[in-house]
């Protein structure tokens, strides 16, 4: 028998909006925080949660649940910003509102399922893949589509250029 250890390739963060359970690939993640109200910004879209500061870094704060498709999330007790970078924006990062962090689980190539081709209120192309590890049924996250910096530029173009130009800004 052979034994699988675990790579960072296939750990994911297992995140909560509402009643749904999703996930992330670990290697996107920088950090967990703590929720602090972010600052707001005028003409953004309602999934625009705001900006923050982090070390001298502006970044956008997503409130992942209204970008999914759902409602805008209630920030609750449990409620944390997940830091994560995405080469779809550039390596730069972004915030993620999400309602709870649960844990790192590891997930074989083997055990996820594709996305299923219908009956789900998430944009196919925001879903990796599907999983049930313990029975809980977890939505994969395509980051690079779910944080597509070009897209949400084109959905707030007045707001986001004030963004993309702190961000890039930071970044020189």
């Amino acid at each position: 028998m052979t034994e699988q250890h675990a790579s960072p390739d296939n750990e994911y963060l297992c995140f909560q909006l509402g009643t749904q359970y999703f996930a992330c690939n670990i290697l996107q993640v920088r950090e967990i925080l703590q929720y602090q109200r972010p600052t707001t910004i005028p003409q953004m879209p309602g999934f625009i949660h705001g900006v923050m500061n982090l070390r001298g870094s502006v970044l956008p704060v997503i409130d992942l649940a209204q970008r999914l498709g759902h409602g805008s999330s209630r920030v609750l007790r449990r409620s944390c910003i997940v830091i994560v970078e995405t080469t779809a924006s550039s390596g730069q990062d972004l915030g993620l509102l999400v309602d709870a962090v649960h844990e790192v689980i590891s997930l074989p190539a083997a055990d996820i399922m594709p996305p299923p081709p219908f009956g789900n209120p998430i944009r196919p192309d925001f879903i990796a893949g599907t999983a049930m590890p313990d029975g809980r049924h977890i939505l994969l996250l395509n980051m690079e589509q779910v944080l597509s910096l070009e897209e949400m530029i084109g959905l707030a173009k007045p707001g986001l250029e004030q963004i993309k130009a702190a961000i890039t800004g930071a970044v020189n």
